[in-house]
Parts: C-alpha cells; structure tokens; sequence
C-alpha cells in the first residue's frame, strides 16, 4: 500500500472479496537532496488501513532498492545506455523482496494496485494480460515476472477503468479517494532525471550535432539524456516556427548528442535489434524459434509488427527482434517488451542494433 488510491482500493476489493489482507508500506532509499515524501505516503497509508481495520506493516527495503534500482539506473546512464528503473523495481523490489517477505510472513498472495490481469490459464500457466484501461495499463513494466512470481501475484483493479476504482475509492468511503495520481520514477515520483544524475556523474559541456556531422548547439554531458528526450539541450540555429528537435543517438567517447526531426525522413531505421536478459513469460515466446508479434519499445509507446527469433540454446536468454518496417530510435538498455493481442508474452533489453 503505497497511500495512493489504486493500491488502496485494491485493498478494500480484497477485503471485500473475503481474503485475509495485511497492508504493507515499503519503506525504500530516497536522495537526501530531494523533497522527503515517505512519512506523508506512509501516513496515507496507514489511515487507509485503520478505515479498513487490517493490519499494517512497514517493511524496510532500502539496501535493495538503491542497489537494484538506484545504483544500476545511475551506472546504466554512466555506460550510455538507457534504463527502465521501474521494470528492475518491479522485479526486485515489489516482486522479489516482498514477495518473499510475504511468503516467510505465511501469505499466498501479494497484491499491488498495477493495471495488468494474471490469469491461469487451462494449460494450467499463468498469462500477463494488459489492463482493460488501455491508458493505464501497466504491463510494459512487468515482463521480468516469470511462472514463480505469477502464481502469488494478484491484480485487483486490472480489470477496471481509472474511474472505475475512482468511483470505488469514494463507494468504499477512503480518506485518499481524491489524492491525484502519482507520477514520475518508482518509489520516488517525479524527478528532473538530469539534476538527478548530475549528483552522481560527472558530466561536462558538449555539442549537439545533426546527422550531417554539423554543431548545431550544446548539452550538459551525453550520459544525461535518453533517446527521444526533446528539452535540456541548446540549439543555436533554432527558431520560434521550426519544428522540436529530438535526441536519437548519443556518442558517450566524443561527449556528442545527435539530434533530428520526428518524422524527417533523417532518423536511420533499425531493421533488426538484439536483446539480452529475455524472459518469455508465455511458452509461445519460450519453446519457439520464431515468433510472429507486436512489441513495444517504450511504455505506451505504439505497438510494431515484428518477429522474435531466440538465439542459442534458452538459458542464453538472448533473441533477435526483426521489424516488419524498420524502427528509428532504437536506444541500447531501454526494454522491448512481445505482445500477442492482449498478452504480455516476456521481454529483453537491447544490447545491440544496427
């Protein structure tokens, strides 16, 4: 129970539904040079907990959190690459610590407030689905879980719209059923990423190219910014009534960002990506060489026409992602996540593209 209303109205739905729950806060690592929220959410929380009458625990994860989550964002940005935090926190933190904190505490179950379903299906197998509200739908960030996660996971407000569980939060008389969504990073909400890193990389002063080679403005260090990303750099030669630029590629040795128009023609389209640390969450993506998909390249990001092909023996955990047309963009770290309709069939990160 993080205080916000999705986990708080999946509580009061499991109550409902006659299962024995036990709210827990995770108590997790916070930068000592942003704003301290916890003790607020936490109080949130707690307060939901006592209008339920269930027990209520703080669980301390900080050391798992800034080594899984913090620690690896910050040396992922260091290499170049650009990282999912909340996909490692999902997996180590919501669903990993906790999920065995809760198994040692005797529970069957761990439930969160995410937007995906986990359905048992008649092959007996559990399958990730998206969440009925398309603009909610959390399961781009839930890849890593496998078989074992899967069956002691439980999402209660999967199958609802985002003014469905408003309407609960105020049925169910919660005292956060108006508190306004969180947004930002995992845990520690919306942050300026670049200030952020700053703290811990050393950057300097570099130049922002285009694609014929020509210094068009200046950044702030290459390692700061991500693929896609259109604000915190200078462009000299720009004008009120030309169109953003955005950056698509990053050159870590030369201290370099490419930047270019969307749509412009100018971005190289990647025919093919690798990906490594694959986990086929469903036996389709598993137990074949080929695999006729769509995926998704970013979180809400549009779903392309594409065919996974798994390289090497299934230990390796790595796959070939071939694009029916092409796909500008590409960034090494960032994870590609397979669909087959509504099914999250596993995930990998790119480790390389052409």
């Amino acid at each position: 129970m993080s205080g916000g209303v999705d986990s708080s109205v999946s509580a009061a739905l499991l109550k409902e539904q006659g299962y024995d729950v036990t709210g827990i806060f995770i108590k997790v690592w916070q930068a000592d040079f942003l704003p301290c929220t916890w003790r607020e959410e936490r109080r949130d929380a707690m307060r939901v907990a006592a209008h339920l009458d269930i027990p209520f625990l703080t669980l301390d994860l900080e050391k798992e959190y800034k080594k899984e989550v913090v620690d690896y964002m910050i040396h992922e940005y260091g290499a170049g690459r650009v990282p999912n935090p909340d996909v490692m926190c999902n997996k180590h933190v919501k669903f990993g610590a906790f999920l065995d904190f809760a198994k040692k505490q005797g529970a069957d179950f761990v439930a969160t407030g995410h937007y995906a379903r986990n359905e048992k299906q008649h092959d007996g197998r559990f399958h990730l689905l998206a969440g009925l509200d398309k603009e909610k739908d959390q399961s781009y960030f839930l890849w890593m879980l496998t078989q074992t996660e899967l069956a002691h996971v439980l999402f209660p407000v999967g199958r609802l719209q985002k003014s469905e569980v408003r309407f609960l939060a105020k049925k169910f008389g919660l005292p956060n059923a108006e508190k306004r969504d969180s947004q930002g990073l995992c845990f520690m909400g919306k942050i300026d990423m670049a200030e952020f890193l700053k703290h811990y990389l050393k950057t300097k002063k570099g130049d922002v190219i285009d694609f014929t080679g020509n210094v068009i403005g200046t950044h702030e260090g290459s390692a700061i910014y991500t693929i896609g990303q259109r604000h915190g750099f200078v462009v000299e030669k720009n004008s009120p009534d030309m169109r953003p630029y955005f950056v698509v590629a990053k050159d870590m040795h030369n201290n370099t960002i490419t930047v270019a128009h969307h749509m412009s023609g100018e971005t190289k389209e990647a025919a093919s990506i690798t990906l490594e640390d694959c986990n086929a969450i469903s036996k389709e993506l598993a137990d074949v060489a080929e695999k006729k998909c769509a995926v998704r390249m970013r979180y809400r990001g549009k779903l392309i026409a594409a065919t996974w092909k798994n390289m090497g023996a299934p230990d390796d955990r790595q796959a070939e992602v071939l694009f029916e047309n092409g796909e500008g963009e590409v960034a090494l770290g960032q994870s590609v996540v397979a669909y087959q309709g509504d099914e999250c069939l596993g995930g990998g990160v790119v480790s390389a593209s052409p």
